[in-house]
C-alpha cells in the first residue's frame, strides 16, 4: 500500500531527472512530494548510460543547460552530500570530414561566446596532446577540459537520499497506471499500489514518457530507441577525456577503476522498448575500436548491455507545462543526454512549479510548441 493518499507533487520516474526534480523541489521548500518508480531507482535509461557530462553542443540552449549543470556537478558533494565519482577529464571531439571541421568551427565560436573554455585543435595539436589515439584521417578536434563524467547510479541515489532527508517519499516498484483528470486538471494518479490525489504531476519517465503523456491525454512526440554499451576489463590509466567521433559513430571513456566504457548508435534501430543487447553491436565495436585506440587490441569485454534513448524530433529535450492541463509538467526527450543535463533541468522544473517560472536558466526554447513553429536539429549526437 502507498504511504499517503495525497501529495502536492507526484513525479513519475525514478531516474536522474525525476530524483533531481524532487531534490530541488524540497530545496525550494516543497517536500510534500512522491517519486514513483516502476522498478528500482536508476533502473531505466539513467542506469544504462555512459555517464558523460558534455558542454560542447551545436545548439546554444543545450550549451547553457550543460554549463549550468556543470556548476552543480562541481559542488555536488557539498550541495547534495554524496561523492558521485565526478571527474573533469574533458571531452575530445574528433573531426574526420571537412563538413565536420566547419561545424566544429561554428560550434566552438558559439560556445566561446557563451564563455565556455573550448578550443579547436589542429590534427598535429591533437596528436601531440592525445598520443594514445591513432589520428589517421583526423582533420581537427574540439576539446573542452571542463567536460567530464560521473557515476549515474550514485548521482540518482544521491538525489533520492538527499530528497528523502528533506521529507520526499520515494516509492520503488510502484508504477503509474493512469492519470485522472477533471475539468482540464489532473486530480489523481492511479498507481499499482493505490490512488494518489495530487496538485501537480511531473512526467520524468524517460523511455516511457510518451506512454505517461498518453495517460493524461497529451500527445508527446517522443520515441525510444535501443542504445548499446559495453565495458572492458580494467587497464592502467591511459586517458582522461571522453572521446567522440560522430563520423565513425563511437564514444569511449576510461573509468576511475580503469575499465573502458564505449558505445555507438544504430541508424537502423526501430523505435520500441527492446533492451536486449546484440552480437552485431559487439562484433562491430570490437572490430572498429582498436583501429582508433590500438591499446584496446586483445582487451577482454566484461559486460554488455542496452538502454533507451528517448528521442525528440530535434534531439533536444522537451521541458514544458501542458497547454490544456496546466498542472502537468514534463522533462522528457533528452535523446541520450539526460544525465548530463539533470541538475539544471531539475532545478528549472522545480522553480517553475514553486515560483511560477524557471529562474536559474531560460528554457523557453525547449517548449513543445517549437515543433509547430520550426526548429533546428542538435547535430552533436552519438
Amino acid at each position: 500500500m502507498i504511504v499517503k493518499s495525497r501529495y502536492k507533487v507526484v513525479v513519475i520516474g525514478g531516474g536522474v531527472i525525476g530524483t533531481a526534480v524532487a531534490f530541488y523541489l524540497a530545496k525550494n521548500g516543497v517536500s510534500d512530494v512522491v517519486v514513483l518508480e516502476k522498478d528500482y531507482l536508476s533502473s531505466g535509461s539513467t542506469g544504462r548510460c555512459g555517464g558523460g557530462i558534455r558542454q560542447q553542443w551545436s545548439e546554444r540552449m543545450n550549451v547553457r543547460l550543460a554549463m549550468r549543470s556543470v556548476e552543480h556537478f562541481k559542488r555536488f558533494e557539498s550541495e547534495v552530500g554524496f561523492d558521485i565519482e565526478y571527474f573533469q577529464g574533458g571531452y575530445l571531439l574528433l573531426a574526420y570530414t571537412e563538413e565536420e571541421v566547419l561545424l566544429f568551427e561554428r560550434n566552438t565560436k558559439m560556445q566561446q561566446e557563451e564563455n565556455l573554455d573550448v578550443e579547436l585543435l589542429s590534427k598535429n595539436e591533437a596528436s601531440s596532446k592525445f598520443s594514445f589515439i591513432d589520428m589517421s584521417g583526423v582533420r581537427a578536434a574540439a576539446y573542452c577540459s571542463s567536460d567530464g563524467h560521473a557515476n549515474p547510479h550514485l548521482t540518482t541515489f544521491a538525489y533520492a537520499r538527499a530528497a528523502e532527508r528533506m521529507g520526499v517519499e520515494i516509492l520503488t516498484h510502484t508504477s503509474a497506471e493512469n492519470i485522472i483528470t477533471e475539468d482540464g486538471r489532473i486530480v489523481a494518479v492511479q498507481t499499482s499500489k493505490g490512488k494518489i490525489e495530487t496538485e501537480v504531476v511531473v512526467n520524468a519517465a524517460g523511455g516511457y514518457s510518451h506512454e505517461v503523456g498518453a495517460m493524461a491525454g497529451v500527445e508527446l512526440p517522443t520515441e525510444s530507441y535501443r542504445h548499446q554499451i559495453f565495458v572492458t576489463e580494467p587497464l592502467e590509466h591511459i586517458m582522461d577525456p571522453l572521446v567522440i567521433s560522430f563520423e565513425n559513430n563511437f564514444y569511449i571513456r576510461q573509468t576511475k577503476a580503469g575499465n573502458f566504457i564505449m558505445g555507438q548508435g544504430d541508424k537502423d534501430e526501430l523505435p520500441g522498448h527492446n533492451v536486449t543487447p546484440t552480437w552485431k553491436f559487439l562484433r562491430e565495436m570490437t572490430e572498429k575500436m582498436p583501429k582508433f585506440f590500438p591499446f584496446l587490441r586483445d582487451v577482454r569485454v566484461l559486460r554488455h548491455w542496452a538502454g533507451l534513448y528517448n528521442m525528440s524530433p530535434d534531439a533536444q529535450p522537451i521541458i514544458d507545462r501542458a497547454v490544456d492541463i496546466d498542472n502537468f509538467y514534463y522533462a522528457i526527450g533528452f535523446s541520450g543526454h539526460g544525465f548530463m543535463l539533470a541538475p539544471a533541468v531539475g532545478e528549472a522544473v522545480a522553480e517553475w512549479i514553486v515560483h511560477g517560472e524557471p529562474r536559474s536558466v531560460d528554457i523557453s526554447n525547449l517548449s513543445l510548441n517549437r515543433f509547430q513553429e520550426g526548429f533546428t536539429i542538435e547535430k552533436n549526437v552519438v
